[in-house]
């Protein structure tokens, strides 16, 4: 069994279809180590299946996300309703990334660094259900305006701002957010919280109580974390 530690791997036709290119101009980035915007070479391979090479698929989307810095720089948005929601594909459109998957890319590999979306919608079946995030325009430009230039990658130093302390003896029915939560469940930092729920290691939590007036953020009430937290022996 693949320990959820290990990196995941992609061969060149999974990283092709991810960037729109093809997988022989994979391998040629590859074979000549090409530089990208920072000057950092195609990433070295991380093993291989059959005859196919893999590499790390953080680190590769690390290296395309520096080589569209210079143009997403000078990326002008379109004039758009601050308040209007988009989707995954329509907020990488926006951002100017030409991979119309790109968001989708950042919210299930890098967790932390891109926004949580503003509205989640819970669609399709019990038998086949799926998410629908959606960031507000003025979140994404909020976001341009900040994000960091060379994206996350490994060795990165940038330490997490700290939790608060947070009562384990509060209202039981008060709602708190993402970082509170994290406090609660022992967690180092609300990326570490979000990636484990995205991971579905918080099952207790899949379901938010509510979500919050202003920017749809999702809340769970003291009583479901804490009891969140001795299912997972985690209660501080």
């Amino acid at each position: 069994m693949t320990s959820r530690d290990e990196p995941r791997l992609a061969d060149a036709a999974e990283i092709a279809a991810e960037h729109g290119l093809t997988p022989a101009r994979i391998s040629g980035l590859y074979t000549n180590r090409t530089p990208n915007a920072a000057g950092t070479p195609f990433p070295e391979t991380a093993g291989q299946r059959g005859r196919a090479r893999l590499w790390n698929h953080a680190e590769v989307t690390a290296w395309f996300a520096d080589r569209g810095q210079a143009r997403l720089r000078s990326h002008t948005p379109p004039a758009r309703d601050p308040q209007e929601l988009l989707n995954a594909a329509e907020a990488s459109r926006f951002l100017g990334y030409k991979n119309a998957n790109q968001v989708t890319t950042y919210v299930r590999d890098h967790p932390g660094y891109f926004p949580d979306p503003d509205v989640v919608e819970e669609m399709g079946t019990a038998d086949n259900p799926y998410r629908r995030l959606q960031w507000r325009v003025q979140t994404l430009t909020d976001w341009m305006a900040t994000r960091p230039g060379r994206g996350k990658r490994t060795g990165a130093t940038r330490s997490a701002p700290a939790l608060p302390d947070v009562p384990l003896d509060g209202d039981p029915d008060e709602l708190l957010g993402a970082t509170q939560a994290a406090a609660l469940l022992g967690f180092k930092s609300v990326n570490s919280f979000s990636s484990s729920l995205a991971q579905g290691n918080l099952p207790l939590l899949a379901t938010p109580d509510a979500l919050s007036e202003k920017g749809g953020r999702r809340r769970w009430t003291r009583r479901r974390i804490l009891e969140q937290a001795a299912q997972r022996g985690t209660r501080r």
